[in-house]
């Protein structure tokens, strides 16, 4: 059987959040290292991964490989009944037709208990091979989705330039130009505004404004962002969680004629 208990609900609600409106139906597959989710969005433009490693749980028990295939909108009207410092608890049987969540309030004695039914969900698993990026940038995550909203009311595609200059985001729309650039700055007193930037060689991709803001959705989750570039390959947008659990955005460049 599974069973998983997170200390703060907040965490699960906010990474669904961050996914549900990209995916819709997705297999949670369990296992003792963890829960892991892969999922593309129905156009195969993006793909998120995640993984909530076992030590993010206590307890945390899973006695053999479970995918829980979950419409994320049915669990996102569950989730809401749950504060965001309540308890969670995830469990399900070994051959589940439902996978159920416990929510116990810390404050009260309140117990709540919800089942959800499981779908069977075909997912092919997709292998993501390993990148040596030409560009990395770790920036503050809400600076991030600043510049993804602000220029998305002017285009629906930015252009991200990494160069030894900084990373610079531009776009063009019908009612004009806009660009930010972003340069290496670290703050000893704050270091949670560093912004850092390594680079092999200069970058230059265009993508989907509207997709990025989508990303965005899961700053609430991490102080911090990642996003790593090279030419002709997915963008990766990653955002660390507690320990080397992670949820990572993969975005496909426009090419040509599609810009």
């Amino acid at each position: 059987m599974l069973e998983a208990r997170l200390e703060q609900a907040a965490m699960l609600k906010k990474v669904v959040d961050a996914i549900k409106d990209l995916v819709q139906d997705c297999n949670f597959d369990c296992n003792d290292s963890g829960v892991a989710l892969q999922a593309m969005d129905n156009s195969h433009v993006a793909l998120v991964s995640m993984m909530l490693k076992a030590e993010m749980f206590s307890p945390y028990r899973c006695d053999r490989n479970i995918a829980l295939g979950i419409n994320l909108n049915s669990l996102t009207k569950v989730l809401r009944a749950a504060q965001n410092e309540d308890i969670l608890t995830l469990k399900a049987e070994d051959a589940p037709d439902v996978v159920n969540l416990v929510f116990e309030s810390s404050e009260t004695d309140r117990l709540s208990e919800y089942d959800i039914k499981l779908m069977d969900i075909d997912q092919e698993h997709l292998g993501i091979p390993d990148t040596e990026y030409a560009a990395t940038i770790e920036m503050p995550s809400n600076e991030f989705a600043r510049i993804c909203r602000d220029l998305l009311a002017m285009s629906e595609s930015v252009s991200i330039e990494a160069s030894k200059d900084g990373v610079r985001f531009a776009c063009q729309g019908d009612i004009g130009n806009g660009s930010v650039t972003v340069r290496s700055h670290s703050n000893v007193d704050k270091p949670e505004q560093n912004v850092s930037i390594h680079l092999s060689e200069p970058v230059s991709l265009t993508f989907s404004l509207k997709y990025l803001v989508n990303f965005c959705k899961a700053s609430g989750l991490s102080s911090r962002v990642k996003l790593c570039l090279s030419q002709e390959v997915p963008l990766l947008v990653e955002y660390t969680l507690s320990g080397s659990s992670f949820l990572r955005f993969y975005l496909a460049p426009k090419i040509g004629d599609d810009e």
